[in-house]
Formats: structure tokens, C-alpha cells, sequence
């Protein structure tokens, strides 16, 4: 088990500290246990950044992958994500996400692609999403998971070529059977995982400073420095990026 204190401990020597605003994914089963769950995770990272700091969690509307079925994989369906309603108490962000927009001094938007957020900065979350975050020196702190929860990375892909959008698009078919409002669906993969090669190219650069806390490998760096690597692959060569192009 990894108690409160262990943990208090192992993100003051990671970097946390009062005022910093943070950009949180977390997969509380990566710990192993951690004494008194999800609570301990977030009453500890508020007593560390305090009310001068902010925090924010992905707050999306959304299932976990659901299983293809044969007619889904004739369709040319690679991903099937539900819509949940707006009351929902669980979602593919995880316990601590899920526990944290339910509090009552969190900040959450109501749209299906939200965030939410705590502390000064923490309406942001409502109004900009994370915005804030990006843009004012925030830092991500990846509990027991990767690049490719980083919603930040999002945030620089509206100059992602329309034909690389375009090929991984679900056709009109699909959305007839699965409408947007209520699925999210991706038709297709690119042959390479890009995120991971943007890690691959921030840890190169020693951007990013890992820890393990009790089984919990955690990551912790500069949101923008990180995603600014990506953005500027896409401006370079974005289908060498994700391995369209030799």
C-alpha cells in the first residue's frame, strides 16, 4: 500500500509545489493501493499546489471502448465510444477524474468534451477548457499512464492536414447506424502511434521527469514544451509523423 504520506512525499520531491497549475490523468489502479483512494490523491495535490495553484482533469462525457462487433469491423470501424447523458456518475476518465468533477468547490463543464478544474484558475476549465493550462505554464502529472492521455495534445491538431482527417472519418453510413450526437467513433488507424513518438522525442530531450510511486510509474513536465514538439512535427511533415509518407 502506499500511504497519503509516501505520496505527499514522492510528489514534493517530483516537483509539485504551491501556486503551480497542473494538468492531471490518472489510473488509481496503477498505484497497487493507495490509502484511502482517490480522495488521497486529490486532497493531496490541492494541499500541494493550494488555492494559489490550480488543477485540472479531463472531464469527458464518454465510455469506455465498447466492443466491435462483426458488421462494426465490415463497416471499417476501429473505435465505438458511447455518449453518456450529462448525469452520468461514471465515465472512461477513471475514479479520480469521475471524483473530482463531482466535488462541489470543482468548476466542470457541461459539454460532452469537457474539463474541470479547482483552485484560482480553476473556472478557466469552463470557459477555455485548458487553455489556461497551455498557455501560462502548466504542468502535466501523468499518474500510471501515457502520452496518449494527454488532452493537451488535442489542442494544436487543427492544423492536422484535412486529408489525414479526412481518411480516418466515419463514413455517412456509419453515421446513420451510430450518430455523432450520441457515438464517437474512428473509422481506421494510422500505421504509426505519432504520440508516441513525440514522447519518444521529449524524453531524448529530458523533458520529462519520471518517478515510481508505490507501482505508479509517473510522469511530470512542462505541458507546452511537450506539445509544442508536436505541434511543430505537424507543421514539418505531419504524414511522415503518422507514417503515411516514407
Amino acid at each position: 500500500m502506499v500511504t497519503k504520506e509516501e505520496l505527499k512525499n514522492a510528489l514534493i520531491n517530483l516537483g509539485i509545489e504551491k501556486g503551480m497549475t497542473l494538468e492531471v490523468h490518472s489510473s488509481l489502479k496503477s498505484f497497487g493501493t493507495l490509502e484511502g483512494g482517490a480522495m488521497t490523491l486529490i486532497d493531496t495535490l490541492k494541499e500541494l499546489v493550494t488555492d494559489e495553484g490550480s488543477i485540472f482533469m479531463p472531464a469527458l462525457r464518454l465510455s469506455r471502448e465498447m466492443e466491435l462487433t462483426d458488421e462494426d469491423k465490415k463497416l471499417g470501424i476501429s473505435v465505438k465510444i458511447k455518449v453518456l447523458p450529462a448525469d452520468a456518475e461514471k465515465t472512461a476518465m477513471g475514479i479520480v477524474a469521475d471524483t473530482f468533477r463531482k466535488l462541489p468547490d470543482t468548476f466542470c463543464g457541461r459539454d460532452t468534451i469537457s474539463t474541470s478544474g479547482w483552485g484560482k484558475h480553476g473556472m478557466e476549465a469552463v470557459t477555455g477548457g485548458l487553455d489556461y493550462p497551455i498557455h501560462n505554464g502548466g504542468k502535466a502529472l501523468l499518474f500510471g499512464v501515457d502520452i496518449y492521455k494527454l488532452t493537451a495534445m488535442h489542442y494544436v491538431e487543427s492544423i492536422t492536414p484535412a486529408d489525414i482527417n479526412k481518411q480516418f472519418e466515419p463514413s455517412e453510413e456509419i453515421n446513420r447506424i451510430y450518430p455523432p450526437e450520441k457515438w464517437f467513433i474512428e473509422a481506421g488507424h494510422p500505421p504509426v502511434k505519432a504520440w508516441y513518438t513525440i514522447q519518444k522525442m521529449a524524453y531524448e530531450k529530458n523533458l520529462i521527469k519520471e518517478m515510481q510511486i508505490g507501482k505508479c510509474r509517473t510522469m511530470f513536465f512542462d505541458i507546452w514544451s511537450v506539445v509544442s514538439i508536436y505541434e511543430n512535427e505537424l507543421k514539418k511533415n505531419p504524414h511522415k509523423l503518422w507514417g503515411m509518407e516514407e
